[in-house]
C-alpha cells in the first residue's frame, strides 16, 4: 500500500525564470507534518507564495509554491527532497492498522571548534557557510579574547546525518577554512559530548528584560506595526474568523494578515502545538502584502470547535504567534551596547530556522561588530524560548548609546527576520 518512494515528494521546475518551483507530498498523514514540512522549507531560505493541503485523517496531500529568498542563494533541491522524505511517515499497510510511525532518531551533537583573529563580517561569515552545508547551529558561544582573537564554539548537528563520516569533516573544515583564510589559527569538530549540556542554558536575564522579550499580551503598537514601511498610514488589522456553519466535522479559520518570512510556519507551528489537524487548507497568493487563508481544522477526537471560550484562546495564540514571532529589543549593557532576539520554541523541542543566519547579516548590513554572541534556551510564560544574545562592538562606524541608532538596530534586525 502507498506510493513508490520516489513519487512521495516530487519537486517541479519552473518553466520560466523567476517562476516558482512546486513541491507536492503525498504520503500517509499526522498531526504536525505540514509544521515540518514548513520549517524544512524556511531552513532552504525558501519563501512559499501559495499552498493547498487536504487530508482524510489517514492520507494527506500538500502541494507547495516556493521560490528563494534570495535571487545568489544556491538551492540543493535533491537534498531538499531528502529532508522532505525523511519526515514523511511510512508508507506501510502497519501505518493503517495501527496508526503509529516511528519519529527518526535525534542527530548527535557536534562541536565545531575554532580560533581565528578578528576581523569584520566574520562570525555571518562562518554561519553562511554552516548554512549552505545544512549544518543546524543548536547553540554557539563567540568570545572575543582581549589580544584580539575570537574563540567560537559552534554546537551543530548535521541535516545529512553524515558527520560522522570522515570526508563530511573534511569538507566542513575545507569551506570553513576557505572562509577563515590566514586568519584561522585552529580548527577543531568533535563529538560535543557533556560540553552540550553545559551551554544549554543563557546568561540570566533581568526582570524587566524578561518581561519585555516574553510576555504573552501585544501593545496595540505593536499589533498594528506589520506594515512592510513606516510610511504607510493605513494598516490593516490581522483578523481571524471562526466559522461552524460550512461544514458538519470542521471549524473554518479564515485568517487575513500581513506577509512575512515564515508566515505559514508560524501558522502550522501553532496548530500542532495545539493538537489540532488541518484537514483542508489553502495559502493565497500575496496581494498588496498580505495574505489570505481558510483552514478547515478539528480537535484531536475529531470534533469541532465549538466552546466560544477555546475559539478566543485559539484565536488569541494565533494572533500572538503570527504577529510577534520574533522579539527584537537593544540595551543598554553598562557602556556596551546588546542586542537580544527570542523566538518559542515548538513543543517537539525545534527551534526556529535561520535565525542567527537572519540576525548576522542585518549586523553585517549595517557594519555592526559583534564581540561576543551566545544561544541558549529560557523557559519563561509556560513554555521554552531561544534566546541570541549580541555583544555590539561601541568602536564600529556605527555608534550605538543614542536612541535613534538603536531603534535603526532593531528596526533592520526585525525586517531581516520577517523577510520585510
Amino acid at each position: 500500500m502507498g506510493l513508490p518512494g520516489d513519487d512521495v515528494v516530487l519537486i517541479q521546475k519552473p518553466k520560466k525564470p523567476g517562476e516558482p518551483y512546486v513541491v507536492t507530498v503525498n504520503c500517509p498523514d499526522k498531526t504536525g507534518l505540514g509544521c515540518d514540512i514548513c520549517r524544512i522549507i524556511l531552513d532552504f531560505g525558501l519563501s512559499i507564495t501559495k499552498g493547498d493541503v487536504s487530508t482524510d485523517g489517514k492520507w494527506c496531500y500538500i502541494v507547495l509554491w516556493v521560490l528563494p529568498h534570495s535571487t545568489s542563494l544556491i538551492v540543493r533541491w535533491s537534498n531538499l527532497k531528502s529532508r522532505l522524505l525523511s519526515i514523511c511517515p511510512s508508507q506501510s499497510a502497519q501505518f493503517f492498522l495501527d496508526h503509529q510511525w516511528t519519529n527518526p532518531s535525534s542527530s548527535p551533537v557536534y562541536l565545531l571548534k575554532f580560533l581565528s583573529l578578528d576581523r569584520k563580517e566574520l562570525l555571518h561569515d562562518v554561519t553562511q557557510v554552516l548554512c549552505e552545508l545544512e549544518l543546524t547551529i543548536q547553540r554557539v558561544k563567540v568570545t572575543t579574547t582581549p589580544d584580539g582573537k575570537v574563540l567560537d564554539l559552534f554546537f551543530i548537528t548535521d541535516n545529512l546525518d553524515l558527520l560522522h563520516t570522515k570526508s563530511r569533516q573534511d569538507e566542513t573544515c575545507k569551506q570553513l577554512n576557505a572562509v577563515l583564510g590566514e586568519s584561522c589559527i585552529s580548527c577543531d569538530l568533535l563529538l560535543a559530548g557533556p560540553d552540550y549540556e553545559g551551554h544549554q542554558g543563557v546568561s540570566a536575564l533581568s526582570p524587566a528584560v524578561a518581561e519585555e522579550l516574553f510576555r504573552c499580551k501585544l501593545l496595540d503598537k505593536e499589533t498594528r506595526s506589520l506594515a512592510l514601511s513606516p510610511e504607510l498610514t493605513k494598516l490593516k488589522k490581522t483578523t481571524i474568523t471562526v466559522d461552524n456553519s460550512l461544514s458538519p466535522a470542521h471549524t473554518l479559520l479564515q485568517i487575513h494578515c500581513a506577509d512575512h518570512k515564515g508566515l505559514l510556519y508560524d501558522i502550522m507551528r501553532t496548530l500542532k502545538d495545539c493538537n489540532i489537524q488541518i484537514a483542508y487548507g489553502r495559502f493565497s497568493p500575496n496581494v498588496n502584502s498580505y495574505r489570505d487563508l481558510d483552514l478547515f481544522i478539528q480537535l484531536m477526537d475529531g470534533k469541532k470547535i465549538v466552546d466560544p471560550e477555546k475559539q478566543n484562546s485559539l484565536v488569541t495564540r494565533m494572533k500572538l504567534e503570527m504577529l510577534h514571532p520574533l522579539r527584537v529589543i537593544v540595551l543598554n549593557r553598562g557602556p556596551d551596547t546588546e542586542l537580544v532576539v527570542a523566538n518559542p520554541v515548538e513543543m517537539s523541542g525545534k527551534g526556529r530556522p535561520r535565525v542567527f543566519y537572519d540576525v548576522t547579516l542585518a549586523l553585517k548590513m549595517l557594519g555592526i561588530c559583534i564581540f561576543s554572541a551566545e544561544i541558549g534556551r529560557h523557559y519563561a510564560s509556560d513554555r521554552e524560548w531561544e534566546v541570541y544574545r549580541f555583544l555590539l562592538e561601541s568602536n564600529c562606524e556605527n555608534r550605538l548609546m543614542d536612541g535613534v541608532a538603536r531603534n535603526r538596530i532593531v528596526d533592520r534586525v526585525r525586517r531581516t527576520l520577517m523577510g520585510w
